[in-house]
C-alpha cells in the first residue's frame, strides 16, 4: 500500500505555477514588516504576490501584538495540566483515528501531526522523530499556545480564525523561526451540534502543502466525525441497556476510548461531548450535559448563565445582587437552587452546583464564552456566524444584562475594526444592529462601487436617516 502523504498531487496545486516565486513574494512582503511586526509598511491595497488571506492574517496577528521575531511559542500548560486537559477533552476519543490514518504514515513521511484545541493549544504533536526534536526549538510541542493571535499566521492557528481548511509554506508564517515550515490544518468541529472543538494539522516541508494533503486532512477529519458519532451512540444504546443500578455516572463509560487508551491515543476517562449552554438569541437557555439536552427555565437559565461566566464561583449574597433587580433574597435564590439541583440531578448528578461558594463543578461551555473566545484571539468572523443574538434577551437580571451588554459591544466593535463588507452587512441583519447607522456606513464604505449590495445598504441609510429627522 503506498503512503497516503507521498501520493503525487492532483492537478491543481495549492502552491500556484510558481511555488518559489510565491516564496519570494512572501519575504518580501516581510521586508514591509516592523521589527515587532508593525503593518505601518505594508501598503494600503494588496502586497504584490501575496495571497489576500495571508495578508489579513498578518494584519490580524500585528494587531494581537504577536512578536514574529520572537522564536518560540509560549508553553500554556504544564505536563500535568496537559495530561488531565486531554483526558477530558471529547478529541481524545479521536485519536485512534488520527492515528491509523496521519500518525502512522506520518513517521516515514517526514511530517508532524498535530492536534489542538478550539482555542490553539496543541494537545498531542507525534509523528517523524527527527521533526520532533527540531520542532522542539520553536515550541511546537503538546500544550504550547498556537493561535493566532499569539503566533501570528500558520496553519493551526489560522485555520481556527477563518474556521476552515488552509494551507501556510514557508514565509507566509508571521513567526520568522516557522519560515523553514509549511503545514495544513482544518478545524474539527462537533458532529452533532456543529460547536468548534479543535483542529487537526500536518506540519513537515513543502510536501506538507501539497493539493492533496489538505484533501486528506479533510478526509481524515470527516472519518473521525464519523468515529464520534459512532461512539456516542453506542454509549448511548448501553446506557438505556443497563440497569439503572449498575450504571456509571462519570464519564469513563469504557467503549473504543478505552481500548485507544491502551495504545496510548486515547483515554477512557474521557467524555465524548463537549458540556454546552445556548445563552445566545433566546429567553430560554438550552443546556446540553453528556449528549442530553434540556431547555430550562428563564430563572434557571439566568442562573446557568452567571455561573458558567464565574468559573470561580459566587457567593450566595453575589449570585443574588447578579441575580434580581433591586433588593433581593438570599433565601429566595436559595430556594431556587433547589429547584436547580432536582433539574441538573436528572441528567448528571456530577453537574449538581456547590455551595460556598455556589459553583458549578463540571466544565460548562457557554456560547457566549465561545464568542468571546473567538474575538480575544482575532476570530470576529466565527464569532460573528456563533453569534445569533442576544444573550437572554428578555432578563432583566442585572448580571445577564451586564453580559448582554459586554458581548454585544465588544462583537460590534470587532466588526467594525476588523470586518469586511460581508461581515459588516452579516451583523447589519441582526436585530440588535437594525438601527445602526455607523455600520451600514462602513459596509458601503468597503462595498465596490459596482456592487449590487450597494442599493440596499443605500435605502436602508436612506431610511435610518428619515426616520431620525422625523
Amino acid at each position: 500500500m503506498r503512503n497516503p502523504l507521498q501520493q503525487p498531487a492532483p492537478h491543481g496545486s495549492y502552491a500556484g505555477p510558481d511555488p518559489e516565486l510565491r516564496q519570494r513574494y512572501a519575504r518580501a512582503g516581510h521586508e514591509l514588516l516592523g521589527a515587532a511586526g508593525d503593518t505601518a509598511g505594508l501598503p494600503d491595497g494588496p502586497v504584490p504576490g501575496l495571497r489576500s488571506l495571508v495578508q489579513e492574517s498578518w494584519q490580524r496577528s500585528a494587531r494581537s501584538h504577536a512578536n514574529p521575531d520572537n522564536p518560540e511559542a509560549p508553553l500554556a500548560m504544564d505536563r500535568e495540566e496537559l495530561e488531565e486537559y486531554r483526558r477530558q477533552h471529547p478529541l481524545a476519543a479521536i485519536m485512534p483515528i488520527i492515528h491509523k490514518l496521519l500518525i502512522l504514515p506520518s513517521h516515514d513521511s517526514g511530517m508532524l501531526v498535530a492536534v489542538g484545541d478550539e482555542v490553539g493549544r496543541l494537545l498531542w504533536v507525534e509523528g517523524n522523530p527527527v521533526l520532533q526534536r527540531r520542532a522542539e526549538s520553536m515550541m511546537f510541542v503538546p500544550g504550547a499556545d498556537w493561535s493566532e493571535a499569539t503566533v501570528g499566521t500558520s496553519a493551526p492557528g489560522t485555520a481556527l480564525a477563518l474556521g476552515r481548511g488552509i494551507q501556510i509554506a514557508g514565509a507566509e508564517h508571521y513567526k520568522r523561526s516557522v519560515h523553514p515550515w509549511s503545514c495544513t490544518a482544518v478545524p474539527f468541529h462537533d458532529p452533532d451540534s456543529g460547536a468548534l472543538l479543535g483542529v487537526v494539522d500536518i506540519t513537515g516541508t513543502e510536501n506538507a502543502v501539497a493539493p492533496h494533503t489538505l484533501s486528506l486532512v479533510e478526509a481524515t477529519v470527516a472519518a473521525a466525525q464519523a468515529h464520534l458519532r459512532v461512539e456516542r451512540l453506542q454509549r448511548e444504546a448501553a446506557r438505556l441497556t443497563t440497569p439503572a443500578g449498575r450504571r456509571r455516572t462519570g464519564p469513563a463509560a469504557g467503549g473504543a476510548a478505552a481500548t485507544a487508551a491502551g495504545r496510548g491515543t486515547g483515554n477512557a476517562g474521557g467524555t465524548l461531548y463537549r458540556n454546552g449552554l445556548q445563552l445566545l438569541g433566546r429567553d430560554q437557555a438550552v443546556l446540553t450535559l453528556d449528549g442530553r439536552t434540556v431547555t430550562l427555565s428563564a430563572r434557571h437559565s439566568e442562573i446557568l448563565a452567571l455561573l458558567s461566566s464565574h468559573p470561580e464561583g459566587l457567593s450566595a449574597e453575589r449570585l443574588t445582587a447578579l441575580l434580581y433587580p433591586g433588593d433581593g433574597s438570599t433565601t429566595t435564590l436559595r430556594a431556587e437552587m433547589v429547584r436547580l439541583r432536582k433539574v441538573l440531578q436528572q441528567l448528571n448528578p456530577a453537574a449538581v452546583p456547590d455551595s460556598r461558594p455556589y459553583r458549578l463543578p463540571l466544565d460548562l461551555v457557554p456560547d457566549t464564552g465561545q464568542v468571546l473566545g473567538c474575538l480575544r484571539r482575532g476570530a470576529h468572523r466565527i464569532a460573528l456566524e456563533l453569534y445569533r443574538g442576544a444573550v437572554l434577551p428578555g432578563s432583566e437580571a442585572p448580571g445577564v444584562v451586564e453580559l448582554r451588554g459586554r458581548v454585544a459591544t465588544l462583537l460590534r466593535e470587532a466588526v467594525l475594526t476588523d470586518g469586511s463588507a460581508d461581515a459588516l452587512l452579516k451583523y447589519a441583519a441582526l436585530p440588535e444592529a437594525r438601527d445602526d447607522v455607523e455600520v451600514r456606513a462602513a459596509a458601503l464604505r468597503l462595498l465596490p462601487a459596482r456592487s449590487p449590495r450597494r442599493a440596499a445598504v443605500v435605502t436602508e441609510l436612506e431610511r435610518l436617516e428619515a426616520e431620525l429627522s422625523a
